[in-house]
């Protein structure tokens, strides 16, 4: 792949990038060109992401072959790209340098389907995507690696994107016309999920003893680092963070299990722990297929493990990741999306705590075990002392299947049973600072919020919030209230 110049950034880009097939290796390989070529980066176990910068794109510039017709059209001040690869890729997005600088503007692509060569319409990119983020002060926010980004979109397997960009009318500008000026370091990614996990080993298989996690507590607190395996090769390093990913829910599976277990109501008040004399309020625990069962790469997180010391809310998202999925491809979105919060947007790990796809599973989100208080990067101003849950998919204009919202319910009967919390109660949170609450004011919230509770925003989609009120009554009836 040629390398490519970064160049100042206008009010207006554009790019083309059209990805076919590679065709059949040669018995001899060619001679890699020399001139601008960067050194390839190490395979890594799982999936690949493509970062390609966006520039300035000229009047005499030619349409790769199959490039759609209609793609945005150079103009003065614009920008674009036209690269071509072999690598195939399912989800996309936007990037860029400064975090903390919004896109204003929209953010539109059209992406080729790999099988059939056909153009997708244009699809928006949402452009505001700062307040799914760790807090603002938080080791995560300020660990430098963090980038502004859109939030990606799932296209499915594909070989070609068109990407254009448009600074919004009457928004900031820097004195360069009438559109405002968009953020510097603007790139596309292209993200391959890679192959699914393999099968488990068949029943009665032989596992590894696993060391003893204590149970929950409401005492934790963060960040609490995981052991250290020192220098140690690649496959090595990738297998012990496996097992301590794993290892963190022992007192619910065994190591290396794929999910963990659905119990009766009775089961799970016996597994909590509570306060002496006190009547557990706590609903039949889900079935919760684990990171290993998604196929995450725990090779992309950083290894600690950071805790907050308790749950109080739950927070629910859409993932605004579209609706055109399967629900057998859901692993695929979520190692996609993992991917893109840490290797595209300089996250610490998959920024949610779990997510729910549309036939109503429950996936393990941010590694750190999921009975345990996890601090995720999710609702910016109040990760701390609470819990974000991601539905896969975008609400704003169609409603969420029924199967999902049961399982929003399910869930949060049992996690937030675990730490004493009411379902169709109300609790009281302190900002970090977001959108709408300045850091450290004091916010009345429900137990089970949205996302735009406490930040403004559209997220969880209209049609999903909706549907919360039913979540906390259903909720709060599996808990035994």
């Amino acid at each position: 792949m040629r390398a490519l110049l970064s160049t100042s950034i206008g009010v207006t880009c554009a790019a083309a990038l059209t990805l076919p097939l590679a065709a059949p290796a040669p018995a001899l390989p060619a001679p890699a060109p020399v001139a601008h070529a960067p050194a390839a980066p190490a395979a890594e176990p799982l999936g690949s992401t493509q970062s390609l910068p966006l520039r300035p794109l000229g009047d005499g510039a030619s349409r790769a072959a199959g490039e759609p017709t209609d793609s945005a059209s150079p103009s003065p001040g614009g920008q674009g790209l036209r690269q071509l690869a072999s690598h195939r890729f399912s989800l996309v997005g936007v990037v860029w340098d400064d975090a903390d600088t919004e896109l204003h503007g929209t953010v539109q692509v059209r992406t080729r389907a790999a099988g059939t060569g056909r153009w997708s319409a244009w699809q928006d990119l949402e452009t505001h995507n700062t307040d799914h983020s760790a807090d603002t002060g938080s080791a995560e926010r300020e660990s430098g690696t963090v980038r502004g980004s859109t939030a990606p979109l799932w296209v499915g397997d594909s070989d070609g994107v068109d990407v254009r960009v448009h600074g919004e009318a009457g928004g900031p500008r820097t004195g360069a016309g009438d559109t405002a000026a968009l953020p510097a370091g603007l790139r596309v990614e292209l993200v391959d999920p890679g192959d699914d996990p393999q099968q488990p080993p068949a029943a009665g298989a032989t596992t590894a003893a696993t060391p003893a996690v204590a149970t929950p507590s409401t005492g934790i607190t963060a960040p609490v680092a995981s052991p250290q395996a020192g220098a140690l090769p690649d496959s090595a390093a990738l297998a012990v963070a496996a097992a301590e990913s794993s290892a963190v829910n022992a007192d619910l599976a065994p190591l290396g299990a794929t999910e963990i277990s659905a119990l009766s109501k009775a089961e799970s008040e016996e597994q909590a722990v509570v306060a002496a004399g006190a009547k557990p309020y706590v609903g039949p625990r889900p079935r919760i297929v684990t990171r290993k069962g998604w196929g995450a790469d725990e090779s992309l997180r950083e290894r600690a493990f950071a805790y907050t010391s308790t749950v109080k809310a739950a927070f629910i998202h859409h993932s605004a990741t579209g609706n055109n999925y399967t629900c057998s491809q859901a692993p695929s979105v979520l190692r996609s999306i993992y991917r893109y919060h840490v290797k595209s947007s300089g996250w610490r790990d998959f920024g949610y705590n779990f997510a729910v796809d549309k036939c109503g599973n429950i996936y393990e989100g941010r590694a750190g075990g999921v009975s345990k208080a996890v601090l995720g990067a999710h609702t910016l101003g109040f990760n701390t002392n609470s819990m974000g849950i991601a539905v896969l998919g975008t609400y704003s204009s169609k409603n969420p299947p029924a199967a999902a919202v049961t399982a929003i319910a399910k869930l949060t009967a049992w996690k937030l049973g675990l730490f004493g919390r009411n379902p169709k109660g109300k609790v009281t949170l302190v900002s970090g600072g977001s959108g709408k609450y300045k850091k450290g004011a004091k916010v009345k919230l429900h137990v089970i919020a949205g996302h735009r509770d406490g930040f403004a925003t559209e997220c969880p989609g209209s049609r999903l919030y909706k549907k919360l009120g039913t979540a906390r009554k259903s909720s709060a009836t599996l808990q035994g209230r």
